[in-house]
């Protein structure tokens, strides 16, 4: 999720990283997280799901997520229907290959 405060309410936490924010605690799917008492605290939502934040001051924008639950596992390994192009041009959707084994290499330049 990317944000330019970490002054956001749960409505906005949960459009941003799917964690829906209710009495029980943070919520997706079957499982929901404790998140303690009082108001909403993103900076307390984050902490309790492992999730990192991480903030690039000379722009004024932060980054949360995603959910770790203590850096060892992820929430789901369902990952999202992601459509890329092969060198040829041709259309190609992860979701092709569903119930196969697939490496996703990614590359940024920076």
């Amino acid at each position: 999720m990317l944000t330019d405060t970490l002054d956001i309410d749960a409505a906005a936490f949960a459009a941003g990283t799917g964690w829906e924010i209710k009495a029980q605690g943070a919520c997706k799917g079957e499982v929901c997280v404790p998140l303690g008492e009082g108001d909403f605290d993103v900076r307390n939502a984050a902490e309790r799901l492992g999730m990192s934040i991480v903030a690039d001051v000379n722009r004024g924008r932060f980054a949360i997520g995603p959910a770790s639950f203590g850096g060892r596992a992820l929430v789901t390994a369902e990952a999202p229907d992601l459509t890329l192009h092969t060198l040829n041009g041709n259309e190609v959707r992860l979701s092709q290959f569903r119930g196969e084994k697939v490496v996703l290499v990614a590359w940024a330049p920076y």
